[in-house]
């Protein structure tokens, strides 16, 4: 009979992702960066904009000559040229002189300002009078005010948004350093699991897992391959282990990680030389007897067969380890959405372990409302209805209906 699994808290095994390295870096078009993460502190090359530049329609003019300016006294300005968009302008700008100039236009060199085109009036094609002063810069985007030169833009380890692509193609940028998208291999296992091509017989049902497991890894940037559904066989299993582990950064074993006598998960890891048991046992709810070892440099994971414990264990235990593997470094608070909500019913825990409650969110006109999922972990449907998770800390007996929590959104 095997012995029953010893459990840590979910910090402990949390700990362990920094005894992983981070995969390969590869180069990336630009184009190609969206949501993947940088290899390399990104640092401006050259000031943005590199010339001062009019936010306005209007006449560039050197601040100093409308001051006072006002309907009953306007300031009179002569004319010296009108400048284009992309045009470099060819005169320069003194006391009392102005060149007509559109949103965008790169200011002459004497201009500080831009006299919004409303706040004048042409007496001739050479002159106009201004009714209302400006201040140095004003309606201007000065040299470097966007972007200055030797700046860092983005840091190493952040995930790339839609605005830093912005930013980098701003200052020339073609490719990027970016790191690998890891690649997780999926064992299904159990002798009762089919593929859903197949309609399952008495006793049997569809693989659900590698569909929800693979769709969270494409989540969390990292590339999902299938190995293969492998029935309750000791040497089945340490087939498909073997070959996951020859193309795979990571490697995740839904069902057989508990301590039954066809639950064969430890007993394969163990078969290869060097591997390492780090947890076998987590004190959460649902996902307990979770397993994390190490090979070298890749996790291996052994997931509950349930579908709801499988997805929760990835969710808050696997996915930091995938995100760091992928090179996130030092994941903003905002990595993990979150909401404020208030409880509708009561829910009782035990103590000792942390546990996740799946909930509904909707609104009234009392705010937003979290409303417990009832099921049991083997139900998809529980899931499928939530719209995030409660956690209830380890020492606590539950939590009252009415209370505020916060819901990490899933």
């Amino acid at each position: 009979m095997k012995s029953f699994f010893k459990v840590i808290s979910p910090e402990k095994l949390l700990s362990y992702k920094h005894d992983f390295l981070c995969v390969g870096q590869e180069k990336c078009t630009i184009d190609k960066c969206l949501e993947r993460i940088l290899a390399e502190d990104m640092v401006a090359s050259e000031n943005i904009p590199a010339f001062r530049r009019a936010t306005m329609d209007g006449y560039a003019v050197n601040a100093t000559a409308t001051y006072g300016a006002s309907d009953a006294n306007p300031a009179l300005l002569f004319i010296k040229e009108t400048i284009g968009m992309g045009e470099i302008p060819q005169e320069k700008i003194g006391f009392q002189e102005a060149s007509k100039i559109a949103t965008g236009g790169m200011l002459p060199e004497g201009a500080d300002s831009v006299v919004m085109i409303e706040y004048t009036d042409a007496i001739d094609s050479h002159t106009i009078e201004v009714f209302k002063s400006v201040a140095p810069l004003q309606h201007v985007i000065d040299i470097g005010e966007d972007i200055k030169i030797n700046s860092l833009q983005c840091k190493k380890g952040q995930v790339i948004r839609a605005q830093d692509l912005g930013c980098l193609a701003a200052l020339g940028f073609q490719e990027l350093c970016v790191y690998q998208k890891p690649r997780v291999a999926i064992i299904s296992t159990g002798d009762e699991i089919v593929p859903i091509s197949q309609s399952p017989s008495m006793g049997e049902i569809r693989d659900i897992n590698r569909y929800t497991l693979s769709a969270q890894i494409l989540q969390n940037g990292g590339i999902p391959v299938f190995i293969a559904n492998v029935p309750d066989n000791f040497n089945d299993l340490c087939a498909a282990c073997e070959k996951a582990l020859a193309i795979a950064d990571m490697v995740l074993i839904s069902g057989g990680s508990s301590v039954g006598m066809r639950d064969y998960t430890v007993d394969t890891i163990q078969n290869f030389d060097q591997a390492e048991i780090l947890a076998h046992g987590v004190s959460i709810q649902p996902g307990k007897p979770t397993i994390l070892a190490r090979l070298s440099n890749i996790p291996i994971w052994g997931l509950p067969g349930h579908v709801t414990s499988a997805m929760i264990v990835f969710h808050i235990l696997v996915r930091p380890f995938l995100r760091h593997l992928a090179g996130e470094l030092n994941p903003p608070f905002y990595s993990q959405p979150s909401i404020s909500a208030r409880l509708t019913r009561n829910i009782a825990s035990a103590q000792g372990r942390e546990e996740y409650v799946r909930v509904r969110l909707e609104q009234s006109s009392d705010g937003t409302l979290a409303t417990p999922v009832q099921g049991k972990s083997g139900l998809i449907r529980t899931m499928v209805h939530a719209d995030g998770l409660v956690v209830i800390p380890e020492n606590d007996e539950g939590l009252d209906a009415g209370s505020m929590v916060n819901v990490f959104l899933i």
